[in-house]
Formats: structure tokens, C-alpha cells, sequence
């Protein structure tokens, strides 16, 4: 089973790299003030994980600059359970104004929530 996952893990990386999106053409002052826009994000993932292969490749596709935070690495891990809640990926962290977070769990919420966003930038 482990080895199972493991070469589709690998087929959805192949595929996310040969038909990846390109970014958007954008002047510098432009994609900086996107890069403050998103500077309050994160996206806890997993490489292989479809449904954060669907978030990455939306990111790319709007060229945003949010940090990616596998959850492979434990610190990443422990954060995202104790503060999220959950061990579920991908989730959006929002940071807030105030200081506190919110974490948006579901691919196509989060997609949702992107394109509600940042269209206008």
C-alpha cells in the first residue's frame, strides 16, 4: 500500500510538472504590492497531495507568493494541529489584523477565497 502511494504520489508530480501554469506577466511595483497583499498567508501542504496540487497550481496561476509549509517537517505538523486543529491539508492560515488566525481547511474554499480576493489586484 505504502509503495502504491508512493508512485502515484510521484505520476501527480510528474503531471503537475509538465502542465503547470504560468505565472502572470506583472510589472515590479505591481507584484509587490501583491507580495504585501499576501504577506499574511501561508498554504500547510503536502507535495504529493492532489488537492494541494489544485491550491498550488491556482497560486501559480494568480502568481501569488504564499509560503508553502510542508507538514512533513514536525514543526509544521505540530503547528498546524495545535493551532488549526486539524492534520488536514491543504489549509490556508490567514493571519488577521488582531493578531489571531484563521484556518480555511477545503481546496475549493480556498481557491474560492483567492480568486474572491485577489481579482482585483
Amino acid at each position: 500500500m505504502k509503495l502504491l502511494r508512493w508512485l502515484i504520489g510521484r505520476i501527480i508530480l510528474f503531471f503537475d510538472f509538465v502542465f503547470s501554469p504560468s505565472k502572470p506577466k506583472r510589472s515590479e511595483q505591481a507584484q509587490a504590492e501583491l507580495d504585501k497583499a499576501t504577506s499574511h498567508l501561508s498554504l500547510y501542504q503536502l507535495p504529493a497531495c492532489p488537492f494541494c496540487v489544485k491550491v498550488r497550481r491556482e497560486i501559480k496561476r494568480q502568481g501569488l507568493n504564499i509560503p508553502l509549509k510542508n507538514i512533513h517537517d514536525s514543526v509544521n505538523l505540530d503547528t498546524l494541529v495545535s493551532q488549526g486543529g486539524k492534520r488536514t491539508v491543504p489549509c490556508l492560515r490567514i493571519e488577521n489584523a488582531d493578531g489571531t488566525a484563521t484556518w480555511m481547511y477545503e481546496s475549493n474554499d480556498i481557491i474560492a477565497y483567492l480568486n474572491k480576493t485577489f481579482e482585483k489586484i
